[in-house]
């Protein structure tokens, strides 16, 4: 058990997550996450926890101090840094004042900008929550940081940006990522291609399947074919056919 009084430190979280660690599920992991040269997670080291053990420590922790939860942040650890995200988007929910939730969103920022949320893990379990929810409350800038971000040349920046984008949908809001994802139609990365076809089908779950539609209707014949299957998922599988076979 650990210790609710003990001091909260980064290296105290790296303690607890290595008592639970599995080097075996490592090894599947550096596998799974595409861990080997060239591939999109490359260097990236596990060391095995699993992720609801990392959610437990992550809970004993929650209220890491910022300073803490950026040295954690830096690990070159994949396993640190998720706990630190995943602390860190604790934190932004519970946050009682605009003050605390945007030095949350700085935070992440500095490290999303420094390379630190660098897998597709990372990015899916915090930025909807911390970027999202934080522009969604912004009358000011809004969604433009998702498209300076979207227009980046780095991949996880990228998808910062179209994942970003699902606060707005859970607000009923589709235009940002439909304008989000037209800017990506032409993009290389298979990960963006996912990214952007399931922020398109929540956009017809939750939104308007019309406005889905809508898109599918202009970009069709633009669209990845992975961006595509992922968008009409939700829809029926004659309708699926028809789009399919355009």
């Amino acid at each position: 058990m650990t210790d609710s009084s003990a001091p909260k430190t980064a290296t105290a979280v790296a303690e607890q997550l290595a008592a639970v660690a599995s080097p075996t599920y490592a090894y599947n992991s550096q596998r799974f996450f595409k861990t080997g040269p060239g591939q999109y997670g490359e260097g990236d080291v596990f060391v095995g926890v699993r992720v609801p053990d990392t959610r437990k420590v992550v809970i004993a922790n929650r209220d890491l101090p910022l300073p803490e939860i950026s040295k954690l942040a830096h690990s070159k650890i994949h396993e640190h840094r998720l706990a630190a995200v995943l602390i860190l988007v604790d934190q932004f929910k519970r946050a009682k004042t605009d003050e605390a939730r945007e030095q949350i969103f700085d935070l992440y920022m500095q490290l999303v900008r420094a390379g630190r949320v660098n897998n597709w893990d990372l990015v899916d379990t915090s930025t909807p929550q911390i970027v999202g929810g934080w522009l969604l409350t912004r009358a000011a800038e809004e969604t433009q940081l998702l498209f300076e971000l979207v227009a980046s040349e780095n991949l996880w920046l990228r998808r910062v940006g179209i994942m970003g984008s699902a606060a707005f949908i859970n607000a009923g809001r589709a235009q940002p990522t439909l304008q989000l994802c037209e800017l990506v139609l032409a993009d290389k990365h298979d990960l963006i291609h996912k990214a952007s076809g399931w922020m398109l089908r929540e956009v017809g779950k939750r939104v308007s399947v019309d406005e889905l539609r809508g898109f599918l209707k202009a970009h069709v014949k633009q669209m990845p074919r992975t961006m595509l299957r992922y968008s009409i998922e939700h829809l029926s599988p004659e309708e699926r056919k028809r789009w399919l076979a355009a």
